[in-house]
């Protein structure tokens, strides 16, 4: 019973190497915050990317790793596992590991091309594959624009094969103030996906017609 509990806490968090570090600081600060148990992969070219946005480099050391990125989420709750990029011999690369499901966010569209060509070259593609032969919930965010005919195959690929695809375009009914606001509406969108009711926005009201007076309808 308590393996079975922990499964359903378990997300792995895949990293690539995309512009938007802050999609992936954000969805970890939320997961961490809310008890969920995350096993954190980050690709070779996102410790590029993340020096490149942030002026500092991400550590290669596992411990060092863990504690940098509950230094960027500004959290000590939940489980963090971080698992080094080359380790295609970690839990997470094995479909015996139970998970809720994997996020990959922000997502590149090199690491959309091989993940949906079955080119598991690093541990965050492997998990990734693993998710989809193994029938799991899969989400990509990608970050790009403008999306090539090529982007647009391969994520279609994917969609075919069962992943969940929500691009990073936040929306504005939500009278979002900050660029957080904007960056949490995806996250939300992308949780929604693996049934994780994130509370960082303001959902959908509807409106009532303006033109209607009241009793009409």
């Amino acid at each position: 019973m308590q393996n079975q509990e922990q499964d359903k806490k378990a997300i792995v968090l895949g990293v690539s190497g995309a512009s938007g570090m802050i999609y992936a600081v954000r969805t970890l600060k939320f997961l961490l915050n809310n008890n969920y148990n995350v096993d954190l992969v980050a690709s070779k070219a996102a410790m590029m990317v993340w020096q490149s946005e942030n002026s500092i480099a991400m550590p290669s050391n596992l411990r060092s790793q863990e504690q940098f990125w509950r230094d960027q989420s500004e959290t000590s709750d939940g489980k963090l596992i971080c698992h080094q990029w080359g380790d295609v011999g970690a839990t997470i690369a094995s479909g015996s590991f139970r998970t809720l499901g994997m996020l990959v966010i922000p997502c590149s569209m090199a690491t959309v091309a091989k993940i949906a060509h079955g080119l598991s070259s690093d541990l965050l593609e492997r998990a990734a594959d693993v998710h989809l032969k193994e029938g799991r919930r899969l989400v990509i965010v990608p970050r790009e624009t403008p999306l090539s005919l090529i982007h647009l195959r391969n994520l279609t690929t994917l969609a075919e094969t069962g992943a969940r695809i929500v691009p990073a375009i936040p929306a504005w009914y939500h009278n979002p103030q900050t660029i957080e606001d904007l960056v949490d509406f995806v996250i939300a969108r992308a949780l929604d996906q693996l049934d994780v009711d994130a509370d960082l926005i303001q959902r959908w009201q509807g409106r009532m017609p303006t033109n209607l007076a009241a009793g009409e309808l």
